[in-house]
Parts: C-alpha cells; structure tokens; sequence
C-alpha cells in the first residue's frame, strides 16, 4: 500500500471510526466500522453521495466516479474530491462525515429491504432465477408464497430434465435466508413427504 492518496485519505479519515480498506473498482475502498463510505481510485479520494448531496458535490465540481462494464459506462454515486480540497483537510472531514451517514443509512435500507431478485437470495443463481420465471413464479415474494415444494413442481413440470433434491433443499433454504447445508434433517424429511 504505498500509494499516497490513499495513506493520505486514510490518516485523515480515521478520526471518523475504525478504518479499513480493500481493493475494489480498480481502486480502494474505505470503511469505516464495515460501512464503505469512499473509495481512493484513479489517484483521487471519492466520497459517497445521495440523492440530496449529489447535486452539492456537482456545484463544488466534483466529478463522479465511471467504470466500464462489459462495455458500457456505470456511473458510481462516488464523486472525486478535488486537489484543492486538499489545502483545508478539515472541508474534507464535514463531507465524509456526510458520506458517512450516507453510506450507513442505504446500508441499512439494503438490510431491511433484503433482496430484490430472486438470484440474490441464499442458494440461489441466474440459471435458478430463469427457471423459476419458466415455471411463472417472478418475484422473491411470489417464491415465498408459493413455497419451496410448490416451486419445485412448477420447476420439474416446466424443466425438461431432472433436477435433484438439492434444488429443493436450496429453494426451502432461500426462503428462509439460509445456506441449503444447514436445513434439517426433519425439514428434509417433511418437504420429501410434501412432494
């Protein structure tokens, strides 16, 4: 780690909590008590902006942070603090603790709201996602009404080869926000009666 902006940032933002970072979008990611709330890439130190701060950070000229992916531009709510900012550390501190907040309070809307797709569900991939959208069930909520056991007879009913017992594990363990391994033997056993 012997890049300057992002021992400079770190030194400077450790006042803030307990800090860390790891590599990420080409950069560094920076968090403080496991809440990412900047980013060091491109030589720059970034601060994480909201709807509300986005366009203060765009009057003071701040630039946002782009990557490419597969192709194509992905603008980041990372925006570029620029080197004049530099000279007054202190103007850096009140933004980051703005960035801070920020990052902890769409965190913790994340948690609460869980996932939004059906792919980012414990077990559970694109391919799964695919096959339960063949078998009509769209929605992490319609996957939770109609239960593991029904989804899985949607799936062999509208899937042209076997699929295993796994799968059924897999579905139960999604919807109740776990790993397939951890479902028990009894819940195995009453899912396999079910069906």
């Amino acid at each position: 780690m012997d890049k300057p902006v992002l021992k400079e940032s770190l030194h400077l933002l450790s006042s803030l909590g307990k800090i860390t970072s790891r590599s990420m979008f080409g950069g560094f990611g920076i968090f403080i008590d496991g809440t990412m709330f900047a980013l060091v890439v491109q030589d720059k130190l970034h601060l994480r902006a909201s709807d509300e701060t986005i366009n203060l950070f765009k009057e003071q000229g701040f630039e946002p942070y782009v990557y490419k992916k597969r192709g194509f531009p992905v603008v980041t709510k990372y925006f570029a603090i620029s080197a004049e900012c530099w000279e007054e550390p202190d103007s850096i501190l009140i933004q980051a603790v703005i960035a801070l907040d920020v990052a902890k309070k769409d965190k913790k809307k994340q948690q609460t709201a869980g996932p939004s797709r059906i792919k980012d569900l414990p077990n559970l991939r694109l391919a799964t996602e695919r096959m339960l959208k063949k078998a009509g069930i769209n929605t992490v909520e319609e996957l939770r009404t109609t239960g593991a056991v029904n989804a899985y007879k949607a799936i062999q009913q509208t899937h042209s080869s076997s699929v295993s017992d796994e799968l059924l594990w897999s579905l139960e363990g999604a919807i109740k926000g776990t790993h397939w391994s951890v479902v028990s033997a009894e819940t195995r056993s009453e899912l396999r009666k079910q069906l």
